[in-house]
């Protein structure tokens, strides 16, 4: 017997960006920031999600979070990105 349930499958997106550059300027407030984004694969078949953040002309912070796949890795940067969004942050062409 097959019982359905009403469980949403993990979303995966298709046309995910494998790197992603966020600014927020505000000039009232004088702030001037960035948030880059990028997916990468490791040595050992491992996939990271790279972030650096900071003040727009000076060094940032980084974070490496590790995946077991490319698409948890992608799932994770379109979170950050509607996140980063919400607080202003609004995609830059380098």
């Amino acid at each position: 017997m097959v019982v359905a349930m009403n469980v949403a499958p993990a979303m995966q997106l298709e046309m995910s960006p494998e790197a992603l550059h966020l600014r927020c300027i505000d000039p009232a407030k004088n702030k001037r920031r960035f948030y880059a984004m990028s997916v990468e694969p490791t040595l050992f078949g491992e996939w990271e999600l790279v972030r650096e953040w900071g003040r727009i002309g000076r060094g940032g912070r980084v974070r490496h979070d590790m995946f077991r796949s490319a698409g948890e890795a992608r799932n994770a940067l379109a979170t950050l990105a509607r996140q980063k969004a919400r607080r202003g942050y609004k995609p830059t062409r380098l």
